[in-house]
């Protein structure tokens, strides 16, 4: 009971913080937790933003991926090319995907964060 009383009281510490920007940003936490129509909606567009960007990049891939046979078909001349004894179609339809699908991978996930950190600043405001 002796070392009880001789601890020191706790302190609340608190960050220096404006009380009008904390109010407005607890009330946004405040909806999205508990999930009213203004916290679902805010959701709602992030989630909109994030396949709007999946869309939009699928899309791309898909037209340019699609396109190449296209151009094989259009250009016969360059199923004659041959490079380490492999025609060249084959080669770009077979290797070329790999790289591209990575690096669409790697914009949209840049993308997604940049999202999901405009999304946490609008709440944080």
């Amino acid at each position: 009971m002796g070392e009880s009383a001789r601890k020191p009281r706790r302190r609340r510490v608190v960050l220096a913080d404006t009380t009008k920007s904390r109010g407005k940003a607890m009330r946004t936490l405040i909806e999205l937790e508990e999930q009213t129509s203004v916290g679902e909606k805010l959701v709602r567009d992030l989630i909109k933003q994030q396949l709007r960007s999946a869309f939009g990049l699928a899309g791309m891939v898909l037209l340019g991926l699609c396109f190449l046979p296209f151009l094989f078909f259009a250009f016969p001349q360059i199923a004659d090319i041959k490079l380490l004894g492999i025609h060249l179609p084959w080669l770009v339809l077979g290797l070329a995907p790999f790289p591209i699908l990575y690096a669409v991978g790697w914009v949209f996930r840049r993308q997604a964060e940049r999202h999901e950190r405009d999304f946490v600043n609008m709440v944080d405001r």
